[in-house]
């Protein structure tokens, strides 16, 4: 047997079934309450409150509040002059302040907008402090327990890229926490660059002007253009234009006209390789009467650790003394900014569920004591494996 399977089991008999199934439902409640709380990418300031209120309930300690309305606390460790660990969840939701946030329960599924993307993650992460402290548990290692904003579209993880800035002298790993990730084991982040580009023309009326450029018809296009591209299955790589907006009524020629542009891979070199792709159909279908503009407006970098590292089979082996087969998967999360410092970083879930991003958006809670259990004994497995490496501490 490995050592972290080794370490994970340990911890798994202290942390056995039927103590963490009590903690599910405190779990479930926390996450409908942040849910209520508007969280829309960039006003996270009321969520980021309540989860500073949690934390000194919990009784962490150096409880803060960011110029981006990140949270910290700490939990102490046995090893305080050893890099810890930290465990983060972002706060932000996909969804306007406005949105109806009703909650409804039928079956074992709970819909609600935002529940499983991300407020179930949050309230796992203060789940695992909940039960450290009920159970008098210290970490090996200080746990840095940190609830993230700006994680979702146009925040660019730039939550994140503070956090570990603020923290990376004091952290050697990071388990990250997406609500519907469970039996989900993200080792790696893919690279991800968003492009904004606006086309100009002079525009006239439809009938008097008629035959002059229109940047309606020169975003479209060059959509059109854009879709013939063809993208390899290995490394994947994607794209998707995801908003066309511009004109200002149906019987003028536009002057104005723009598309956003999500371009997605598993290396750097292919992402700059689609890139370069699309400027050059934007140089195609550029005319001295008509022009186009690019702002890249999200640069999300990529980083891996390897399968074998023992973080990651640390996480394979919490899920399995769950009962669950772990898979290996990458994607775009938090975790892409501390991997692409090369921290080992891996990315876990509560539970299961769908439809994120909608507003039909549901979790399981039958899951929920699996997916905390697997976070709670990763968690104290991973720091004790941060002390094994200084030698301070036999795990």
């Amino acid at each position: 047997m490995s050592m972290m399977k080794e370490i994970v089991r340990q911890h798994a008999q202290q942390y056995p079934p039927e103590k963490v199934a009590a903690l599910s439902e405190w779990v479930i409640e926390q996450a409908i309450r942040i849910q209520q709380i508007p969280g829309p990418t960039f006003e996270e300031a009321a969520r980021a409150r309540y989860v500073k209120d949690q934390f000194t309930a919990l009784g962490l300690q150096d409880v803060q509040i960011d110029d981006l309305e990140n949270v910290y606390g700490r939990l102490p460790g046995a090893q305080t002059d050893v890099p810890g660990v930290m465990v983060m969840a972002h706060t932000d939701t996909v969804f306007p302040a406005a949105t109806q946030l009703d909650v409804q329960r039928q079956n074992g599924v709970i819909h609600g907008p935002g529940l499983g993307d991300n407020s179930v993650g949050v309230a796992g992460v203060l789940g695992v402090v909940h039960a450290l402290q009920a159970e008098g548990t210290q970490p090996a290692c200080d746990l840095w327990i940190v609830a993230t904003s700006r994680e979702e579209g146009l925040g660019n993880l730039d939550g994140a890229r503070l956090a570990y800035e603020t923290l990376r002298s004091k952290i050697g790993a990071v388990v990250n926490v997406e609500g519907l990730a469970y039996g989900y084991v993200y080792r790696a982040g893919i690279a991800v660059r968003r492009l904004h580009i606006t086309a100009r023309a002079q525009g006239g009326h439809s009938w008097l002007h008629y035959g002059r450029p229109s940047a309606v018809h020169a975003i479209v296009q060059l959509g059109a253009a854009i879709t013939q591209i063809q993208t390899p299955d290995s490394p994947r790589t994607t794209y998707n234009i995801g908003i066309i907006e511009g004109g200002h009524s149906i019987n003028s020629i536009a002057t104005d006209a723009s598309l956003w542009l999500d371009l997605r891979s598993e290396e750097t070199a292919n992402l700059n390789k689609l890139e370069d792709q699309v400027r050059a159909a934007i140089q195609l279908h550029t005319t001295p009467d008509l022009e186009f503009n690019v702002d890249v407006v999200g640069e999300r970098p990529a980083g891996n650790i390897d399968t074998n590292h023992p973080l990651v089979q640390g996480a394979l082996a919490a899920l399995e003394v769950t009962g669950t087969r772990g898979t290996l998967q990458v994607g775009s999360t938090d975790g892409n900014i501390p991997l692409a410092h090369g921290c080992p970083t891996v990315t876990v879930g509560v539970t299961r569920g769908g439809n994120a991003h909608r507003l039909d958006e549901f979790i399981e809670s039958a899951p929920v004591k699996y997916g905390m259990r697997q976070m709670i004994v990763l968690t104290l497995a991973a720091a004790d494996y941060q002390v094994s490496l200084t030698g301070q501490g036999e795990p």
